[in-house]
């Protein structure tokens, strides 16, 4: 290694030396571009620099400089293809430099020392955009787009061609110091003094590209701020940097607990597990080589290193550390190389030479030789690492990632999972992956960091962590393999578990291999679990790709109050009882006020009136209600006159009622405001606003109590009972819709909205079509109306409604507080229940699975695709009804664990399971519950849930030997695969259906699926093996055979 630093390599002045604040390498390698507070741009011969010291060496040294700004110049960057040398200084101007073939017109400056000029640069374009200092420049690896950063903390694109602003984010909330372009071609990444970095998705746009073609362009990616939450605010930049096998972000003044680091933030996850500890003061650049090496020479014969990635990174305590992705600890270490703090880093093309300049007006040159850093690979080597996030398919719509690949491999992924062994994942033969993945689940500890592991409290812990690595280490190296002994150990400890009784003592529970294999029915454990639980049963339940509307924010805690006046007749009094007299009300003198304390109900202290200016309070009152609603068979709550409703609209999904201060966090965000005044006579005002700015506003006649909305329309509930609706720019749809009675609940979904009133009328309105999808249906058939008697004392208290949804389809999905579920079907007409608790005490089945996501997207168990699957230009909008009927049966677990009631009821089950007559309970239970899924499945048109419920209701009831359930099934589904259509005949639904596809899939998959199912119940033979006939699984398909055992292999698991 060697370190150069030529006297005359720097910005001299008539008094001082002027601080270096950037400088750049060319793509050739045979100039060095630098920048510094006399506002010149300094082009230098690396030829020069290398061989200074060489007698007779004679060539010049200066190629050309440039003072075309008018103060500081921060950074200076030469475009990949060479063509172009950009410039950013504290004048808010970006200059364009371009190297003319002619030589230069003048041979020295009049009245300065500087070197007569070698190379013409000449000033291209001048690039006004920024309101404050330019701190960062950046060109993208295919030449184009420019992106600048600067102190008005915008992110400002140029197109690298016309050198037009193409865009502006101004997502940071503080100053921008830095930014990386991504070598695959796909994501930048911002770092400013808000302490986050932020990533960006684009596509590289065309050469004639305008800001109006770059619309849906340069998209927020996610941020990141864990590494930074306390980073000091005091550096001058924050340069940071891509891996060159895009891999890895570095990111310069991060913190781990109070030491500073250099954050390695890893792809696609886009967190930070990594961190290089060494410096002593916060950094201020990294950079990483722009070549990969090996760490073995690979001339040699039997070499067989690995590729690793060399960064350098240095900062405010003037030293220079070289770390690479191999060791634990820092390669080089270069201490007091400035007397001030590094600014810039720049490495040349070949990987071997490193160029920092700093705040004392010195550049540094740091040289390595062949081997020290590792051995230099091919070009073709980094292009082959790149390959895998697409950067030689542009256009070609492929995947970006090692995630998108898998997903391109879907149904490779479901053979695999159904091949593998369920014996070896129960004794810990699990893939490295899994186990990877299970050992840091286990670990409590912090991000990893080079040689230390940051814990809880403080301490650091030895690990022999490598940096830009996650593989541990143990000691000074790792076997290949773990001992016989200690893979003993670890099957050991899988295969027990610590229990601790109900007295507090511990006990060692065995694991329990399951016997399914020999053929007999392994039956699924019921188990109660919440919805909010973090169990491995939950983790996988499709609760991203539920086909609902957002849950009614406005509803209190535990649902809204019913109440119900009886429609039946009192009871009568039998001979000998006594009938109950009414309890009168004793005349009493005045009532004490009470005031409800911790200590219970106390007598409520005296406050003096407010004086002076009174703020308005939250809720402003109650809601005018007419008498009328007293006579009513179901009166609900009606919500209070509140003074403001804020209701913000991200990416088109509405959010939550909130702060007008949280929903503006986001700036694309369109809030609309509903504000209430004190005076009941006046009107309320609506406005609808995006980045501050107001998109429309309109005035209501009454308080407005509810709000809703989506990128179709917006909706508003108020207290006369009248909803308006507009659309998104605040032209009014439909003239007022007068309902009965007060609105309490009001949900949209795309085209759809709902209004539920407090007399328990649901009304579904269709904005698109203008019409209702049926009359006004009551709540009062699920409110238990049916067995409430007439009370001579008033209405009667109902279970509460916790929310109210719409599917894709304008379908109600309720849900109470004691735990029921139900849907409107509006070709019945009525309400169905599809969960109750019923199934939660009495099937084996419920939570068994909970629709597992890995299960119904498995190859394996059935087709592989659906029938007539629409192709859909990249929407990602979940099945109809998908995932509903989870979502209640998650809800029903859930009202029972806040009840209390849920294990006092299971004891009395296994009560009863005890008694005569009741041996065959849970079995005939968890039959029924199965029918029950299928056919809510069936109804609400869910396909995949439907899949799933069909292949596990055909395993049970042939584990029972049901043969007139299974053969009625195989029937069923038979429909019209065998039969012809004739005309006349009167049409089914459902399972009646006479045509090919039911529920979205073929019959004929269907059927196959479940005949491989029945297959090995040989009591059941003379039965399947009729349809197997039919559908040629009886000619010897070894394919077919290996496809049944798959499919029965997944079903097994499932029900695991």
């Amino acid at each position: 290694m060697y370190i150069i630093k030529p006297s005359w390599l720097r910005h001299s002045g008539e008094q001082k030396d002027f601080e270096v604040y950037s400088c750049h390498v060319s793509q050739d390698g045979k100039r060095l571009a630098t920048a510094g507070g006399d506002g010149h741009v300094r082009i230098w011969s690396t030829d020069s620099i290398y061989n200074g010291h060489v007698e007779g060496y004679s060539a010049p040294r200066q190629l050309c400089h440039m003072s075309h700004h008018l103060g500081t110049i921060h950074s200076v960057r030469f475009s990949p293809n060479n063509r172009y040398l950009a410039s950013g200084a504290d004048d808010r101007v970006i200059c364009i430099y371009q190297l003319d073939s002619n030589p230069p017109s003048h041979a020295t400056t009049f009245g300065t020392n500087e070197p007569p000029p070698i190379e013409n640069w000449k000033t291209h374009k001048r690039l006004v955009g920024h309101d404050s200092d330019v701190q960062d420049l950046a060109w993208s690896y295919d030449n184009s787009i420019l992106v600048s950063v600067g102190l008005d903390s915008k992110v400002v694109v140029w197109s690298g061609h016309t050198f037009e602003k193409l865009k502006t984010l101004a997502v940071h909330q503080s100053h921008v110091k830095g930014i990386t372009f991504d070598p695959a071609n796909k994501f930048f990444a911002t770092a400013g003094d808000d302490r986050t970095i932020k990533i960006f998705r684009f596509t590289p746009p065309a050469p004639n590209a305008t800001a109006h073609d770059m619309v849906n362009n340069f998209v927020l990616e996610t941020t990141i701020s864990a590494p930074f939450k306390s980073s000091p605010l005091t550096t001058y930049f924050r340069r940071c940097s891509w891996s060159p096998d895009g891999n890895h972000i570095a990111a310069a003044n991060a913190v781990n607990g109070p030491v500073s680091s250099v954050a390695i933030i890893e792809r696609s996850r886009w967190d930070s597990q990594i961190n290089l500890i060494g410096h002593e003061g916060p950094t201020e650049a990294c950079m990483f080589s722009p070549r990969l090496f090996h760490t073995q020479n690979p001339a040699e014969k039997g070499a067989s290193g690995s590729l690793v990635t060399v960064i350098a990174s240095a900062g405010q305590d003037k030293t220079l550390s070289i770390w690479n992705t191999n060791t634990s600890r820092p390669v080089v270490i270069v201490q007091d190389v400035a007397s001030k703090s590094i600014s810039d880093l720049a490495w040349a093309p070949d990987g071997q030479t490193l160029f920092a300049c700093s705040l004392d007006g010195n550049i540094v040159v740091v040289q390595f030789e062949v081997g020290e850093l590792g051995w230099v690979a091919t070009a073709e080597e980094n292009d082959k690492a790149l390959e895998k996030y697409g950067v030689a398919r542009k256009g070609m719509g492929t995947a970006e990632d090692v995630d998108g690949l898998h997903l391109e491999n879907h149904s490779k992924a479901g053979e695999l999972r159904g091949a593998e062994s369920r014996m070896g994942a129960l004794m810990g033969d699990l893939p490295a992956a899994a186990a990877a993945a299970a050992a840091a689940s286990k670990s409590d500890t912090a991000a990893t960091t080079n040689g230390t592991k940051s814990t809880k409290n403080g301490d650091a812990v030895k690990n022999g962590e490598t940096n830009g690595t996650s593989e541990p280490k143990s000691g000074k190296e790792t076997p290949a393999a773990e001992s016989a002994d200690k893979a003993a150990e670890r099957i050991n400890e899988l295969k027990s578990r610590v229990q601790v009784t109900k007295d507090g003592r511990k006990r060692v529970a065995p694991l329990l291999v399951s016997s399914s294999g020999t053929g007999l029915l392994s039956l699924p454990q019921s188990q109660l679990v919440g919805a909010k639980s973090k169990t491995a049963i939950q983790s996988e339940t499709p609760q991203t790709v539920i086909d609902l509307s957002k849950p009614s924010h406005g509803l209190p805690k535990g649902g809204i109050a019913a109440l119900l006046l009886g429609t039946k007749r009192k009871a009568v009094v039998l001979d000998g009882e006594e009938e109950d007299e009414p309890n009168k009300r004793l005349a009493t003198g005045p009532v004490p006020i009470m005031a409800d304390t911790v200590d219970g109900l106390e007598p409520a202290t005296l406050t003096s009136p407010p004086q002076g200016l009174v703020p308005t309070p939250e809720f402003l009152r109650s809601a005018v209600v007419s008498p009328s609603v007293s006579f009513s068979q179901v009166r609900l709550a009606v919500p209070k006159i509140r003074s403001h409703i804020v209701r913000a609209l991200e990416k088109g999904v509405l959010q939550g009622e909130s702060t007008l201060e949280e929903a503006s966090k986001i700036p694309e965000n369109t809030i609309l405001e509903a504000k209430n005044p004190a005076r009941p006579r006046e009107p309320s005002h609506i406005t609808a606003t995006k980045r501050g700015a107001l998109l429309w506003q309109d005035y209501l006649p009454r308080a407005i109590i509810l709000l809703t909305g989506n990128k179709h329309f917006w909706a508003a509930a108020c207290e006369d009972g009248t909803l308006h609706t507009w659309t998104p720019a605040g032209r009014r749809l439909l003239n007022g819709i007068i309902l009965e009675s007060q609105p309490i609940i009001l949900e949209s979904r795309d085209h759809w909205l709902l209004c539920v009133t407090s007399v328990g009328m649901c009304h579904v309105f269709n904005i698109k079509t203008m019409s209702a999808a049926h009359p006004p249906v009551s709540l009062a058939p699920i409110l238990d109306i049916a067995i409430t008697s007439l009370s001579p004392d008033g209405p009667t208290a109902a279970p509460g409604v916790t929310s109210a949804h719409l599917n894709s389809l304008g379908t109600i999905v309720v849900t109470l507080s004691n735990g029921d579920g139900f849907y409107y079907s509006p070709t019945l007409y009525t309400w169905q229940r599809l969960s109750e608790s019923w199934w939660a005490l009495g099937s084996q089945y419920w939570n068994s699975n909970d629709s597992s996501l890995t299960a119904l997207s498995s190859t394996a168990v059935g087709p592989s695709a659906p029938a007539k699957k629409p192709k859909s230009g990249g929407d990602d909008k979940p099945d109809i009804s998908a995932g509903i009927i989870p979502h209640l049966e998650r809800h029903t677990t859930t009202e029972f664990l806040v009840k209390g009631r849920a294990y006092t009821l299971q004891r009395l089950i296994k009560q009863l399971v005890a008694k005569d007559g009741f041996e065959g309970f849970e079995s005939v239970v968890s039959v029924a519950h199965l029918e029950n899924r299928m056919a809510g499945a069936l109804a609400l048109g869910a396909k995949e849930e439907f899949r799933l419920y069909l292949f596990m209701y055909a395993k049970r009831i042939g584990a029972e030997g049901l043969r007139s359930k299974v053969e009625e099934l195989l029937n069923t589904l038979v429909g019209g695969v065998l039969q012809d259509n004739k005309d006349g005949v009167e049409k089914g639904r459902g399972w009646f259906d006479k045509g090919e596809v039911i529920c979205g899939w073929e019959r004929k998959e269907l059927l196959k699926g479940v005949v491989l199912i029945l297959g090995k119940f040989r009591d059941l033979q003379r039965t399947t093996v009729q349809y197997a006939r039919i559908l040629g699984l009886t000619a010897g398909n070894e394919e077919d055979e290996e496809d049944g055992e798959k499919t029965n292999g997944v079903v097994d698991q499932m029900e695991e």
